[in-house]
């Protein structure tokens, strides 16, 4: 039974339009490009080309009166999707990823699948499984100073020098907890394979309408990350921050935090939109990329 945001890819006339994205300066993804254009030209328009990520994706907005866009083709690793995701921004597209990088939890299909997979994509054989994303606010004296959508996770990163930081977590405003820790990270359910993994957090199926808290060597035991509802509103609170203390959205820094900033997460408007492989999921991608290949020893 398919999940409430997931939809049957279609798209507009016998054509579909297209734009392709590409990871600058990467040479395997350069050949890829090279490879492949032929094959989606015969049967897509290609509405735009950026290996450099400047593209404008809000001419494609429509309730303006621009050109419709159907797909978003990304070469590259997972984190050419993420530079995707940030780049689209409002304007958010059906993704196909096409991995020319390493792991791929999100570009899963590989270059030499995607010479068989692309006459069943013009055929609206794929579905569109819809993610959570997540809008990164930080105030400071009441104003915004800065603002960023994350597919992956927003954390609250000491730098140096290395010493404990005293981080307050409140959810829907009422104080839930302060932590003493190295860091703090809120991950989406596509983020939870990722620096959440790294530092403990639990794995959260893709299609999940939740968030991780997970905490970056806690000074305490008994500081476990906790999995919340996507609708719950989070403010995140620094006591002392460092001069080199940041809020790091999706592995980029978008602010230095002083004392009395606050850093707001909540649930994006829109979501980050790819298509479903076939033959793929979340379990066969921890078995294929976590090494979850293990066996049990029966004892007889």
């Amino acid at each position: 039974m398919p999940s409430r945001n997931t939809v049957k890819w279609c798209h507009n006339g016998d054509r579909p339009s297209v734009v392709i994205l590409g990871a600058p300066g990467r040479q395997r993804v350069q050949a890829q490009y090279r490879r492949l254009r032929p094959l989606i030209a015969e049967k897509a328009d290609i509405a735009g080309e950026d290996l450099a990520y400047h593209y404008d994706f809000a001419s494609h907005d429509q309730s303006d009166g621009n050109a419709a866009l159907d797909l978003v083709i990304v070469l590259g690793g997972d984190g050419s999707i993420l530079q995707a995701a940030r780049e689209m921004g409002t304007h958010q597209f059906p993704v196909l990823g096409v991995n020319c990088g390493r792991l791929g939890f999100l570009a899963a299909i590989s270059p030499d699948d995607f010479l068989h997979a692309w006459p069943d994509v013009i055929r609206g054989e794929f579905d569109i499984v819809e993610h959570l994303m997540i809008h990164i606010s930080v105030l400071r004296a009441g104003e915004k100073i800065a603002d960023q959508l994350a597919l992956n996770e927003i954390a609250i990163m000491r730098g140096a020098p290395y010493s404990i930081l005293d981080i307050d977590l409140y959810a829907d405003g009422h104080l839930a907890t302060r932590y003493r820790c190295d860091g703090l990270i809120l991950a989406t359910p596509v983020g939870s394979t990722a620096h959440n993994l790294s530092a403990g957090g639990p794995i959260i199926r893709r299609n999940m309408q939740a968030i991780v808290i997970s905490p970056i060597s806690p000074h305490t035991l008994t500081y476990r990350p906790v999995v919340d509802s996507a609708d719950t509103v989070f403010e995140l609170s620094v006591t002392e921050p460092y001069d080199t203390t940041s809020v790091v959205v999706d592995g980029r820094i978008l602010s230095p935090l002083l004392p009395g900033d606050r850093v707001r997460v909540e649930r994006a408007v829109p979501t980050f939109k790819m298509l479903s492989v076939p033959g793929q999921d979340d379990y066969r991608t921890l078995r294929e990329k976590l090494g979850w290949g293990g066996s049990v020893k029966t004892i007889s």
